[in-house]
Formats: C-alpha cells, sequence, structure tokens
C-alpha cells in the first residue's frame, strides 16, 4: 500500500468511538511493568532442617548396616576369636605380675617383722660357735697372787728443785726396795728427798688399790728427773742494774713392781 492510502489514525479516542471503533488496551506500559515485577525480591522460606546426628552414632548405624548386609565368613569368625584369646592372655599376665608383687611386698614385711621379734637369749648362745679357749699366760706370780710383770707409775710435775739436785737423791734408791727406799730417803738431807719419799708413797698406794699388790714386796725398778720449765726472777744490783734469777723445776718419776 502506498502511503496515500493508509487510513488516518483518529486523533482523540472521541473520535474513534464516532467512528464507530473500539479503543484498545495499551500494551506498552503493560510490558514496562512486567520486568518491575519480575525484579522484585522474593522472600525464601527456610526450609526446617532436621538436626544432624552426632558422627559417631552415624558410624555406628552404618556399620550395623554394613555387618547386616554382609555376612560373617568363617575367617572373621576365628580372628574375632584369636583377638579375643589374646585380650584374655593379657589381662592373665597383668593379672599374674599384680600377684608377684604382692607376694614380694608380703615376704619383704615379713622380714622386717622377723627382725624386730625377739630373741631368745638361750637359743642364740646355742646357736653360736664356741669360742676357742684363751691360751694360759705365762706371767709369774708372786706370794699373794700378784703378777709379777705388773708395773706402777707414779710422777709428781713442776717440783720446785732442780732436776740435777733430784738425781743426785734418786741415784741411791734406784733398786732398792720399798723399804729400804723409805730409810734411805727419811735419812737425806737434801730438801728434795721429801718429795721423793711422798712421790714413793704414792707410788705404793697406786699398787694396793689399782693393782691389789703388796708394798712390801715391791722394789724401786726405775726412777728418774726430768727438767720442768724455769721460772725468771730479777734482783736490783748496783749502778741500777738488774740481775736474772732463774727458778728451776723437775718432773720426778717412779716405777714400782713385785719382786721376783
Amino acid at each position: 500500500m502506498s502511503p496515500e492510502e493508509t487510513p488516518e489514525t483518529p486523533d482523540t479516542a472521541a473520535e474513534a468511538t464516532e467512528a464507530g471503533e473500539v479503543p484498545q488496551a495499551e500494551e506498552a506500559p503493560q510490558a514496562e511493568e512486567a520486568p518491575q515485577a519480575e525484579e522484585a525480591p522474593r522472600r525464601r522460606r527456610r526450609s526446617r532442617k532436621k538436626p544432624a546426628e552426632p558422627t559417631e552414632v552415624a558410624a555406628e548405624l552404618e556399620a550395623d548396616e554394613a555387618s547386616a548386609d554382609v555376612d560373617e565368613t568363617p575367617a572373621d569368625v576365628e580372628a574375632e576369636e584369636a583377638a579375643a584369646d589374646v585380650m584374655l592372655e593379657a589381662d592373665a599376665e597383668a593379672e599374674g605380675e599384680d600377684e608377684a608383687e604382692a607376694e614380694a611386698e608380703e615376704e619383704a614385711d615379713e622380714e622386717a617383722l622377723a627382725d624386730l621379734e625377739p630373741v631368745d637369749v638361750e637359743e642364740a648362745e646355742e646357736e653360736e660357735p664356741e669360742a676357742p679357749a684363751p691360751a694360759p699366760s705365762r706371767r709369774r706370780r708372786g706370794a699373794r697372787g700378784e703378777r709379777a710383770d705388773v708395773v706402777v707409775r707414779a710422777q709428781a710435775k713442776y717440783v720446785r728443785s732442780s732436776a740435777r739436785k733430784a738425781r743426785l737423791v734418786c741415784d741411791h734408791i734406784r733398786g732398792k726396795s720399798v723399804e729400804e727406799a723409805r730409810a734411805i730417803l727419811a735419812h737425806t738431807s737434801r730438801a728434795v728427798a721429801r718429795d721423793w719419799s711422798k712421790l714413793l708413797e704414792s707410788a705404793v698406794a697406786n699398787a694396793e688399790n689399782n693393782h691389789e699388790l703388796v708394798g712390801e714386796d715391791l722394789y724401786v725398778m726405775a726412777v728418774h728427773a726430768d727438767e720442768g720449765p724455769t721460772i725468771r726472777r730479777f734482783r736490783p744490783r748496783a749502778m741500777g742494774r738488774a740481775t736474772r734469777i732463774r727458778k728451776r723445776t723437775s718432773h720426778l718419776t717412779i716405777l714400782l713392781t713385785p719382786k721376783d
């Protein structure tokens, strides 16, 4: 058709109604509204899921299902029995070790109690071997049972006499009996004789009291005088001088023994 033949479109709706034509609904706006409706967000409903079962329970259920589906073979039964036997043997060994430890502890307790128990003296004497008798001594004894090799010692220290003067007296009593030594010291004019006499009586007392000897049966085995410390004093002399004075001391010793 040529452009001249095309019918003219009515300008208005009124003209269209007069011409007897029915106006059609506008489709363009509907087409525009459709995409807007599609673009509207849809609310999704949250599906309530059941709580998941624990993994252990699920694993047991799967194992039970698998065992129910698969039939046990004789080999599986034998393996289970062997494993059970091994477990029983291990338990028995552990129980045996516990029993052995308990027995060892009981034995140790019994030994400790046995050590603490009182021991009978008579049984102990019977069990002990008899000691060999000591060999008889060859010591000589005097008239009243005293031993001849006993030596009685007495000593006096820091005697206010020089050792030289004390030796002049002790030389007279060496090797003499007690009675003779007493007589010599009693008649000696030197002052140190009194100290020797006292020392002799002390030695005789030691022999009678400590060794059960008789004083009359003793003699002077050895006697000596040793030098002691020197005491120094000073005396004034002429022209303002001072002279040293030496006061000497001595240690006296007497040894007594029974006569043959």
